[in-house]
C-alpha cells in the first residue's frame, strides 16, 4: 500500500508541474491538443480512503473493498497525470509542430521537447507526436525518453507513455524505472463512447519483511456510456503470501461498473495467483473469489491452530462481507451478496460480461517507450 501512495504522490507531483496554478476556467480554446484524455471514474468505485463496516463481529466490507476502490484510484490518477499534460499543451500555446527547451524547476535539469506531424505507433499514424527528454541522459540506454504522447484530433484518441525519473529526478523514494502509459479512445471502439486502458510497470518492489503486498503493475480498463462507466483490470503483488503459503504472489483481479449521476457502483474481485494463465471468468472471479480464497485460508489456520475444520455455516457471520459482487455508494461499501435496492439493477446486470485481464499477461506486463520512431 506504501508504494500506491507514492504513485498518487507522483500524480500529484506531476499536476502540478504542468497544470500550475492555472483553474480549469482558465483554459485556452483547444488548438491541436485535446482538453481531455480519460474517462472520469466516479468516487463510489474509486477513493484513496478506507471505509468501515458497521458490524463489528464480521470481516469488515471496508476493509474488504478498500483496497479496490484504491487501486482504481491509482489507475485513475496515472490518467490525470496524461490529462493535465495535454491540457497544458493547450494552455502554453503549443499549437504547431516545434522544438524547445527548458528548466525544470522540480530536478534542475534542461528537458528538450519535440512536437511533429505524423507519427506512427503500433501500426497507426497519428496526427502528432510530443517527445520529452531529459536533455543530458539522451545518450544513455532509454534515450532520456521521458514522455510520449500520439494523439488525432477528430475523434480523439491516442496513446501517451511517460518515465517518472526522467521527468523529475527529485521523486520521492527513488521510484526511477516506474512506467505508466495511457490509451484514450473517443472512437466508439468495443461500444464505447469514450474508454481508456491504463498500464502501469516497473514499481519498485519493497522488501517482504517491510511490506510483502506491494505492487508491481497494474492494468486497468475504463468505458463509458452515457451514465455508465464500467471498468476491470489486475493489479499484481509478486511477494504476496496467504496463511497456508500454497504460492506466493497474486492478482487483484476486478470488474465493476458505476451509475454516475447517482454515484452509486457493484463490483467483483478475485485474488488469482501470478502465475495463473487464464482469460476464464469463471477460474479468475469465481473459483479466486475473495470468498472462496478467505474461506480456504482461514479454514488452513483453524485446521493448524486448533485441528479441525470450520463448516461454511460456522465462518459465514463472519465472512458474509465476502459475498460477491459488493455495493457502493459515495460513502464506500454498502452492501455484499444482495442489492440493498433495485437502483443497483443495471450496473449489476452489467459487471457480468465483464472479464479482468489474463493474471500472467499482467504479471509479465512491461510498458515501453517506442525507440523507433518513424516520422
Amino acid at each position: 500500500m506504501k508504494k500506491l501512495n507514492l504513485i498518487l504522490a507522483i500524480v500529484f507531483l506531476f499536476t502540478v508541474v504542468f497544470i500550475g496554478c492555472k483553474k480549469e476556467d482558465d483554459l485556452q480554446p483547444e488548438k491541436i491538443v485535446p482538453q481531455n484524455f480519460k474517462v472520469e471514474i466516479p468516487s463510489s468505485l474509486s477513493s484513496t480512503s478506507n471505509t468501515k463496516s458497521a458490524n463489528g463481529d464480521t470481516l469488515s466490507g471496508g476493509e474488504i473493498y478498500g483496497h479496490l476502490r484504491f487501486f482504481i484510484a491509482v489507475g485513475e490518477g496515472a490518467a490525470d497525470i496524461v490529462q493535465g499534460i495535454m491540457r497544458a499543451i493547450g494552455q502554453h500555446g503549443l499549437n504547431q509542430a516545434m522544438s524547445f527547451s527548458f528548466t525544470s524547476d522540480d530536478d534542475g535539469r534542461v528537458k528538450n521537447v519535440n512536437i511533429v506531424e505524423s507519427a506512427d505507433f503500433e501500426g497507426k499514424t497519428y496526427e502528432y507526436l510530443l517527445t520529452m527528454t531529459d536533455a543530458l541522459s539522451e545518450n544513455e540506454a532509454d534515450g532520456g525518453m521521458a514522455m510520449q504522447v500520439y494523439w488525432d484530433r477528430d475523434p480523439i484518441i491516442g496513446s501517451a507513455i511517460l518515465k517518472s525519473y526522467n521527468i523529475n529526478r527529485n521523486n520521492p523514494d527513488k521510484l526511477d524505472q516506474a512506467m505508466i502509459r495511457i490509451d484514450y479512445s473517443e472512437t466508439g471502439t468495443n461500444g464505447y463512447e469514450k474508454q481508456m486502458v491504463v498500464y502501469i510497470s516497473d514499481l519498485p518492489v519493497a522488501d517482504p519483511q517491510i511490506n510483502k503486498y506491494s505492487i508491481s503493475s497494474m492494468k486497468m480498463f475504463a468505458g463509458q456510456n452515457g451514465d455508465i462507466v464500467e471498468v476491470f483490470g489486475n493489479s499484481n503483488h509478486p511477494n504476496a503470501t496467504f496463511h497456508s503459503g500454497d504460492y506466493m504472489g497474486f492478482n487483484w483481479a476486478f470488474v465493476g461498473a458505476a451509475d454516475t449521476l447517482n454515484n452509486i457502483s457493484v463490483a467483483e474481485v478475485g485474488l488469482p495467483a501470478s502465475t495463473l494463465d487464464s482469460d476464464s471468468r469463471q477460474v479468475i472471479l469465481v473459483d479466486n473469489s475473495i470468498k472462496n480464497v478467505f474461506t480456504r485460508e482461514i479454514s488452513a489456520w483453524i485446521f493448524e491452530e486448533w485441528g479441525f475444520v470450520p463448516t461454511e455455516e460456522q465462518l459465514e457471520p463472519y465472512l458474509q462481507n465476502t459475498n460477491a459482487p459488493g455495493y457502493f455508494s459515495n460513502g464506500g461499501f454498502v452492501a455484499a451478496g444482495t442489492a440493498p435496492n433495485s437502483n443497483y439493477s443495471a450496473i449489476e446486470a452489467a459487471i457480468l460480461e465483464l472479464v479482468p485481464y489474463n493474471p500472467l499477461s499482467v504479471t509479465n506486463l512491461k510498458v515501453e517507450f517506442n525507440l523507433n520512431t518513424t516520422k
